[in-house]
């Protein structure tokens, strides 16, 4: 391929050349299974991007000519939700198929995408051949980056900020920018977020009663400061929504309702898309939660219930790490043994998953060898490895960084105070501050 060709491709606007950095934050198949119900209950005209994503996520699979049946599949959604101003939104999709068609060396064909591109830019009076400064984009890159995780809120924010620039009255970019805000504050718990992200959620909703997206989100923001009214907005998710997702989230929006509550609307959720993992998860996390109030001679069967939950999950999505590493818990309530077979597979699995799951992997093995073998120097050595992994995943990171506290703190009471020293030199190394707590994420990545 010539090098103009190659500069030409690198200046499209796509997934592609987005760089979402996705193999090393999260897990390829978690996003193509939240997307999936994404494209189906999107409330928005976003199945073309969702689709257009789709297809870039089955490149990374090595799944190009599927992805070439993806992109057809988003062309048309495109034409359907958008006939009047089908060549402004069609950009990302035709940058996705010109790279997609140089994957599979049909450089033709990459030429004709690039043909149509350079059309459409010029008949938009853009100064570059290939790529123009719309709200389309911009909004198409927003919606792309939440759907690629929530850790993505304050790139997404600024795409809709720029969008919303040029298409100030656009209700869609206004629920974008609400729910970008939404993630930043997920992530920093930041009051002046939260307020921010609650007043943009009520201007939404003002236009869009029945977006139950924005009122699970409005729920989680009003959490602290109105419970009644988080309540009663939950529950109207729970009544009307047909979406798994969202009422996911609804289960798990509120501290002060009982585990029972959030089992009853999980398995609703369940009973609506019994091929979509998460809810098994989250179900069975309910479970391990019930587990550690019970006293021992009556787990038992509760420890049953979150078991299977856990391996429908895995049935669902057998890549799941995170299913496995909380099935392997469940097991240890029987059998320690068999919970340790599980971790010793995924550590030798380490290279091939993402970075969270590594950290992830990292933690409960040190907590295998800290609680269940006594092996305070092994897991020591666990959580340390674990924080060397590089990123930013604040729920894992602040784990083990407590985890490496409690360890300190064990040397010092047992007069071991160089061993302490070398925890707390070891963290202040690494500059790890306490880090923020992760309340409220979109799953377990996966």
């Amino acid at each position: 391929m010539s090098r103009p060709l190659w500069e030409k491709l690198q200046s499209l606007q796509c997934h592609f050349t987005w760089d979402f950095e996705i193999k090393d934050k999260v897990e390829v198949t978690h996003i193509l299974t939240t997307l999936a119900l994404r494209i189906k209950h999107t409330g928005y005209r976003n199945r073309g991007i969702y689709l257009a994503m789709r297809a870039y996520l089955q490149h990374l699979e090595a799944q190009d000519k599927e992805a070439l049946g993806t992109l057809r599949d988003a062309e048309e959604a495109l034409k359907e939700e958008h006939p009047s101003d089908f060549s402004r939104q069609v950009l990302v999709t035709y940058g996705n198929y010109a790279w997609v068609y140089y994957h599979l060396s049909n450089y033709e064909m990459v030429e004709r995408y690039l043909g149509r591109i350079r059309e459409i830019c010029q008949s938009l009076a853009s100064p570059q051949p290939y790529s123009a400064a719309i709200p389309e984009v911009e909004a198409q890159k927003g919606w792309s980056l939440l759907a690629g995780g929530f850790r993505n809120g304050e790139e997404a924010r600024r795409c809709f900020q720029r969008a919303l620039e040029g298409a100030e009255a656009n209700e869609e970019f206004r629920a974008g920018l609400a729910t970008s805000v939404v993630a930043c504050w997920t992530h920093s718990w930041r009051e002046d977020l939260r307020e921010e992200a609650q007043s943009l959620l009520e201007q939404v909703l003002v236009s869009q009663p029945q977006n139950a997206d924005v009122e699970v989100y409005l729920a989680t923001a009003l959490e602290q400061t109105d419970p009644e009214r988080a309540k009663h907005l939950a529950d109207d998710v729970i009544q009307c929504s047909s979406n798994p997702e969202v009422l996911r989230l609804a289960a798990k929006f509120s501290r002060r309702q009982p585990l029972s509550w959030s089992i009853s609307i999980l398995k609703q959720a369940v009973a609506l898309d019994p091929g979509y993992y998460l809810p098994h998860y989250d179900l069975g996390v309910c479970y391990l939660r019930v587990l550690e109030r019970m006293q021992p001679e009556n787990r038992g069967e509760v420890a049953a219930q979150a078991a299977e939950s856990f391996k429908r999950s895995l049935e669902a999505c057998p890549e799941s790490v995170y299913s496995r590493l909380k099935l392997a818990r469940a097991y240890g309530e029987k059998s320690p043994a068999y919970e340790e077979e599980i971790y010793l597979n995924l550590m030798e699995k380490l290279p091939t998953v993402s970075k969270r799951c590594q950290q992830a992997i990292y933690l409960h093995w040190g907590d295998f060898l800290h609680q269940q073998k006594g092996r305070e120097q092994e897991a020591l050595e666990a959580y340390m490895a674990g924080l060397r992994v590089p990123g930013d995943h604040p729920l894992e990171q602040k784990q083990l960084v407590g985890r490496l506290k409690d360890l300190a703190r064990s040397f010092q009471r047992n007069a071991e105070r160089d061993r302490a020293e070398e925890v707390y030199r070891f963290l202040e190394a690494r500059r790890c501050p306490e880090p923020r707590e992760e309340r409220w994420s979109k799953g377990p990545r996966r």
